[in-house]
């Protein structure tokens, strides 16, 4: 994995990492707004332009990838690079969280 992929997407936006999420499955724009929304409890609500701006770059820096066209919407999947940073971002969070909670970084 290149560095400078790291560098841009680690630590992780709120809205990156519910979209790379999202796309586990896949997926169109919409969908995931609406799928982060349910998720969230309405608290996160990705606007149309961050989500097809977030879209276009991370399928321009290879984490997603284009699967085709469906009644006029581009559906999405993540790709291998994007579930290694997914997976580096979920690691950091479970660090944070056992961190504000005293645990050690190996567990108790």
């Amino acid at each position: 994995m290149e560095e400078r992929i790291k560098r841009v997407y680690i630590p992780m936006t709120e809205t990156g990492f519910y979209i790379l999420f999202c796309l586990q499955e896949e997926m169109h724009g919409y969908n995931v707004g609406k799928k982060v929304k349910e998720m969230t409890d309405g608290e996160i609500v990705i606007s149309p332009g961050t989500m097809y701006g977030s879209l276009s770059k991370m399928e321009k820096d290879g984490l997603i990838e284009f699967v085709r066209e469906a009644e006029k919407r581009k559906i999405y999947r993540i790709t291998e690079l994007g579930r290694q940073i997914l997976a580096l971002e979920q690691k950091r969070i479970e660090r944070l969280y056992r961190n504000s909670k005293g645990e050690s970084y190996h567990g108790k």
